[in-house]
């Protein structure tokens, strides 16, 4: 039964929003290739948004920081601002599967 997003054929879209260019943009950025290795894509992708060439979605979201990973599918959006350096926890918290090990 697809009661969440991600449950159906349509994934989950998780919204990173980053100031490109910056130091922690680019940081952002090399968490960001970590956590999407990790994810199952048919189930959970992550969209990147520089807020520097599309403030009014960032404004539209009420995003006020960078970086800010944001699940705007659950109720109430669940987001982290910062730091996204432990893949375990940020999967953990969105809910996403994992991408399955092959053997």
């Amino acid at each position: 039964m697809a009661g969440h997003p991600g449950d159906g054929p349509t994934p989950r879209v998780l919204r990173l929003f980053i100031a490109d260019g910056t130091p922690g943009g680019r940081r952002a950025q090399i968490s960001r290739n970590r956590l999407a290795a990790a994810l199952d894509e048919h189930k959970c992708r992550i969209e990147v948004i520089d807020v520097l060439t599309s403030p009014e979605t960032a404004e539209s979201a009420g995003v006020l920081a960078t970086p800010t990973l944001s699940d705007d599918s659950a109720t109430p959006p669940r987001r982290i601002i910062g730091d996204f350096n432990n893949v375990d926890q940020i999967i953990a918290f969105f809910g996403c599967p994992r991408k399955e090990k092959h053997r």
